[in-house]
């Protein structure tokens, strides 16, 4: 390339040289170590490239608050009731006696439905299974645990 041609020559008494700015080229050349963009025009490369950029920050709830049940439904306790009955050989009885505690179960939630009187023995229980287990001739007892 001629002399004349080159950038420098065609710039001269430009100021800034085409890079916006006066001193935005000065010195240490241009700021590669800068990740502006990140949240603007950029933000497709931090998602495929970069994932963990931006760090998860802000206040974690301790484990103690949020408790994790083992929970079972109203329409299970027939089939759970007729295994029971089965073992004990207690086919004689009409009312079924469900201890879900000592099953491992913590909470009776109200879905499907229930057709012969059952008493439950839980830890907790939703209002609707409590109504459908007693429209159909059972009991539910809440017992609290300490």
């Amino acid at each position: 390339m001629t002399h004349k041609l080159r950038k420098v020559r065609r710039q001269r008494g430009s100021r800034t040289h085409g890079y916006g700015r006066v001193g935005q080229h000065r010195k240490k050349g241009s700021k590669g170590v800068r990740k502006a963009g990140r949240h603007k025009h950029l933000w497709s490369y931090v998602i495929t490239k970069e994932p963990d950029y931006f760090k998860k920050g802000g206040f974690t709830s301790p484990k103690s608050l949020g408790r994790e049940f083992n929970t079972i439904n109203v329409g299970e306790l027939e089939e759970l009731g007729q295994k029971i009955t089965y073992e004990k050989n207690v086919l004689g009885k009409t009312e079924i006696v469900i201890n879900l505690k000592e099953l491992g179960y913590d909470k009776l939630l109200g879905q499907g439905r229930v057709t012969k009187p059952t008493h439950v023995k839980v830890q907790f229980c939703s209002e609707t299974a409590a109504r459908k287990v007693e429209d159909a001739g059972g009991q539910v007892l809440v017992e609290k645990s300490s």
